[in-house]
């Protein structure tokens, strides 16, 4: 059987909505955060203060955020809401994103639920005070969004990537029944899941490939996640970006846009010279001007 990943992706990019932002504007992509309810299988429990670091500098800083994709870990985890009592500061870190209207949220396969259930996220458990408030009213979870450059035209096209993965896009009630019955308990005692876009390096070239190909011949960057592998060409080398993940061994990777340049950046616990831990920020690679990517 013949697959064809250009329109698979060609489908979800001629129904994203479009923004336009100017040089003016400063965005952060991040995806795979994969959170979940604070048990042992929980990845991202390690980098929970490092990202609510990073949001919080974003949110002061008047920052778009774009999260592409399995913010939440829902194979793994049945319950949202234990999911957002666990990490109650990440979300009201978000829901001030969302009052400020700078939250823009995609969905991946492993939280392609919501989609399913819209209202999945209408409401969170606060534990101090003991209450339920609306966590983001309004919301529409996309599959993808394109944001348009104003003064070069450039295209930017941001999704979670899985739809370059078969067996975690056309199969993913398979991959979830698998990921939540038998890696799922095999991973708390060592082994990997050997489907994983994310911890198989032969899937990760795959998926990788086939996103690359997509961007040839096409004035348009592609920005994905799924692989949590970072991903920065320079001018000239292609167009496909990948902004990597929030589980990466105590660090996390994002990209930014402002002042019309793109980087890619990583999150991390730092020592200062007198011993005192704090959490800063490194640029990877970049900045690039986003003009310097037209054809």
């Amino acid at each position: 059987m013949l697959i064809s990943y250009d329109k698979r992706i060609n489908r979800v990019y001629l129904a994203s909505p479009r923004f336009r932002f100017s040089d003016r504007s400063k965005i952060a992509i991040m995806s795979d955060c994969h959170r979940g309810s604070g048990s042992l299988a929980d990845d991202f429990a390690k980098n929970q203060n490092v990202c609510y670091a990073a949001l919080q500098s974003y949110n002061d800083a008047g920052y778009i955020y774009i999260e592409a994709g399995d913010g939440d870990e829902l194979w793994k985890n049945k319950n949202f809401r234990e999911i957002s009592s666990m990490h109650a500061d990440i979300f009201s870190m978000l829901k001030q994103f969302h009052a400020g209207k700078r939250l823009i949220m995609l969905y991946g396969n492993h939280d392609i639920e919501k989609k399913l259930k819209p209202r999945l996220l209408d409401t969170y458990h606060k534990l101090t005070p003991k209450r339920e408030m609306t966590l983001f009213p309004g919301m529409v979870i996309r599959e993808g969004v394109i944001l348009e450059h104003r003064p070069t035209g450039l295209k930017i096209f941001i999704l979670h990537g899985h739809q370059a993965d078969y067996f975690n896009d056309r199969l993913w009630r398979l991959a979830r029944f698998l990921v939540r019955h038998v890696w799922r308990p095999l991973e708390l005692v060592g082994f990997s899941d050997p489907k994983s876009a994310a911890k198989n390096n032969k899937v990760k070239e795959k998926v990788e490939i086939r996103l690359k190909s997509w961007t040839e011949g096409k004035n348009i960057l592609l920005i994905a996640g799924h692989t949590h592998r970072p991903v920065f060409p320079q001018p000239g080398e292609g167009r496909y970006f990948n902004d990597g993940s929030c589980v990466h061994p105590w660090s996390i990777t994002a990209i930014e846009i402002s002042s019309g340049r793109i980087s890619l950046v990583g999150w991390r616990q730092k020592i200062r010279e007198d011993g005192t831990v704090y959490i800063g920020k490194d640029v990877i690679a970049g900045p690039a001007p986003l003009i310097t990517y037209l054809a």
